[in-house]
C-alpha cells in the first residue's frame, strides 16, 4: 500500500505518522494511539518492513534499531507532553531522500523510519529508524546517519509544554543538498 491510499487519517490527527519504511515500503500516514508498553510494536512493524524486503538468502546478520522517546526536560525545564507538526509530503520525501544518501554510502544496507506527528505523552516513542545489512557497522552506521539526518533536513517541528508555557523548537534548518552537512552527518556515523 503506498501514497494516498495508506492508512486513512483520523479525525482527530492526534497520532499520525509520517513515514516512508525503506525504499519501497509502505507510507504510513496515521497510527492508533499506543500503550507506552506496547510501543515495540512499532520497532516490529518496521523490523518487517526492513527485514522482509527481499533478503530471502539470510545475508543478513545485524539488525540496528533507534528510538527516539519524548523525554522529560529540555533546556533546564521540565518538560510535560510535546506536540510535533510536519509538512508531509515535503517530509516524506526528505526521508526518502535519507535512505536513498545511506543505500549510497552503505549498499548492503536497508533503511526503515517512521516518525509520529501530534501530541506524544512523556516516555512515548516519537522515531523510529531500522537498519539490517551483512555486518553490525554497517547497520550501525546507516541507523545512526538517519537519526543525523533527520534532524537536519526533515520538516518536523517541536512544541514542548513545560510548567508556566509552551514554546515552538526550531526544526530541521539544513538544506538538504548541503554537501557540508551531509559531510557532517556521515562523520557522526562513522565516529
Amino acid at each position: 500500500m503506498e501514497g494516498p491510499e495508506a492508512v486513512p487519517e483520523r479525525a482527530d490527527h492526534s497520532h499520525r505518522v509520517v513515514a516512508k519504511a525503506g525504499h519501497d515500503g509502505p507510507f504510513v500516514r496515521d497510527a492508533e494511539r499506543l500503550h507506552p508498553l506496547v510501543e515495540c510494536a512499532v520497532v516490529r512493524e518496521g523490523l518487517v518492513a526492513v527485514t522482509d524486503r527481499g533478503d530471502q538468502t539470510g545475508s543478513d546478520g545485524a539488525v540496528a534499531t533507534f528510538l527516539g522517546l519524548v523525554r522529560n526536560h529540555n533546556v533546564g525545564r521540565r518538560v510535560q507532553p510535546l506536540e510535533y507538526e510536519a509538512y508531509d509530503a515535503l517530509a516524506v520525501r526528505a526521508m526518502e531522500r535519507i535512505v536513498t544518501e545511506a543505500t549510497g554510502y552503505w549498499p548492503t544496507a536497508r533503511l526503515g523510519l517512521h516518525h509520529r506527528t501530534g501530541r506524544l505523552e512523556i516516555g512515548e516513542a516519537s522515531i523510529v529508524i531500522v537498519a539490517a545489512s551483512p555486518h553490525r557497522s554497517e547497520a550501525f552506521a546507516a541507523c545512526r546517519y538517519a537519526i543525523e539526518r533527520v534532524k537536519q533536513i526533515v520538516p518536523i517541528w517541536k512544541r514542548e509544554h513545560f510548567d508556566g508555557g509552551d514554546v515552538w523548537l526550531e526544526g530541521a534548518v539544513a538544506d538538504p543538498d548541503d554537501a557540508g552537512a551531509r559531510d557532517t552527518a556521515y562523520r557522526i556515523a562513522c565516529a
